[in-house]
């Protein structure tokens, strides 16, 4: 019975392989107004550059003027009065704590150290991108079928919620909460490269969210996305029906001249290791005038901000939080892994985690987090464990989460 399944699922995999190959063949033979339309758009997207270079991983990125980035031609953003020097007003800062384990730096570069001064990093977009990412699917919808009831306790039975869209969950969450006021929040996650294929996409993020507004950050494996099916660093928005990943439309301002919200993660953790690889990401507002900052790595980078004023629901505090994993498949196709693509036994050297588990009050204070509950959407394919206290001290929050969705486990 097992071994048909798996040949139903693979027989499924191939015919939309095929489908879409043939429908994106079709798109190349572009009309002359697609064309035209392509070509705008790619001038739109890629900025002049003030220097260009190359990675060991094949993308090209350019060195483009801090006021000619791509988020200043959101129309909320024409009279900006931001610039290279931009500062956050934090009350951060979460202590560095086991930064042996951190991987600071994605190492995308290869002699150069990231952009000059002045200039902050955008990966080139070509025709090929914009065809390929025309397949992108919508967003998550915002809101599940039942409400969550609290399961602290990794052995109590979990319930199934179904995701719409081909979205399955299993995630740690704040639930939201009307009354709830985050100024933001914060995790470590350790970084690994489930094996996908193109239609599919597997993701660990930090989640925050008020109404229609949300606001993303993690790791990420989406051939459709990228191109490519290594683990990449990403960002994401929805303000309203608006929705935007990395800088492929305007809205998140860049700072960083060596973090790209693109970059590759290499190496990453392989199952058993002694060193687990991971990465510190943080999203927190600016208590002073409500902007939405990202730091990342252990020293706090300060990678980027979205504006308050392109948000509707976000332009105050928000009302939910999440962390774990997510992984997305069309109608028809076997559901991707997960994390480790293996379910989870609670020990940090075999499953894909998010520790230090924590959120901003509306003070800016951080906050160790209890009253959490968890969100498994598929518990045949993928789990959670969330333990509060996984040892002593402060921050010791984990999230385990992973699965090998619709193939076989080799766990």
């Amino acid at each position: 019975m097992l071994i048909r399944q798996r040949i139903v699922q693979k027989t499924l995999l191939v015919l939309y392989f095929l489908l879409s190959y043939n429908g994106v063949q079709g798109e190349n033979k572009l009309s002359k107004l697609e064309y035209s339309e392509l070509e705008k758009q790619l001038k739109l997207l890629n900025k002049p550059a003030v220097k260009t270079i190359k990675t060991k991983y094949g993308d090209t990125y350019d060195c483009v003027n801090f006021y000619k980035q791509p988020a200043f031609d959101h129309p909320l953003l024409k009279n900006h009065d931001f610039h290279p020097k931009i500062k956050p007003t934090l009350a951060r800062t979460l202590q560095n704590s086991d930064t042996s384990a951190a991987n600071e730096s994605s190492g995308i570069w290869l002699k150069e150290r990231g952009c000059p001064f002045g200039t902050v990093p955008i990966k080139r977009i070509t025709k090929d991108d914009l065809i390929r990412q025309r397949h992108i699917p919508p967003p998550e919808a915002i809101a599940y079928e039942a409400p969550l009831s609290n399961t602290n306790n990794s052995s109590d039975p979990k319930r199934s919620y179904i995701s719409s869209q081909g979205y399955k969950l299993a995630i740690v969450q704040i639930p939201n909460d009307p009354n709830n006021k985050f100024a933001g929040a914060g995790m470590s996650a350790s970084l690994w490269n489930p094996r996908i294929e193109s239609p599919q996409h597997t993701t660990c993020r930090l989640k925050i969210q008020k109404g229609s507004d949300s606001l993303q950050a993690g790791w990420r494996v989406d051939p459709t996305l990228y191109g490519d099916t290594k683990t990449r660093f990403f960002v994401h928005f929805q303000a309203g029906n608006t929705h935007c990943f990395n800088t492929l439309c305007p809205g998140f301002v860049i700072v960083s001249s060596k973090y790209p919200v693109d970059g590759v993660f290499d190496p990453v953790t392989q199952r058993g290791d002694k060193k687990v690889l991971e990465i510190a990401m943080f999203i927190e507002r600016d208590l002073a005038n409500g902007n939405w900052w990202l730091l990342f790595g252990e020293s706090n980078e300060q990678v980027g901000f979205w504006p308050q004023r392109i948000f509707n629901n976000l332009a105050s505090f928000a009302t939910s939080v999440e962390w774990g994993g997510v992984a997305y498949s069309p109608p028809g196709v076997s559901e991707p892994p997960m994390g480790s693509s293996c379910f989870p036994i609670g020990d940090p050297n075999y499953d894909a985690y998010c520790r230090r588990l924590n959120v901003l009050n509306d003070n800016g204070e951080t906050v160790d987090i209890d009253k959490t509950t968890v969100r498994v959407d598929d518990s045949d394919r993928y789990g959670v464990m969330d333990v509060p206290h996984w040892r002593g001290g402060k921050y010791q929050h984990m999230a385990f989460y992973g699965g090998p969705g619709g193939f076989e486990t080799l766990c």
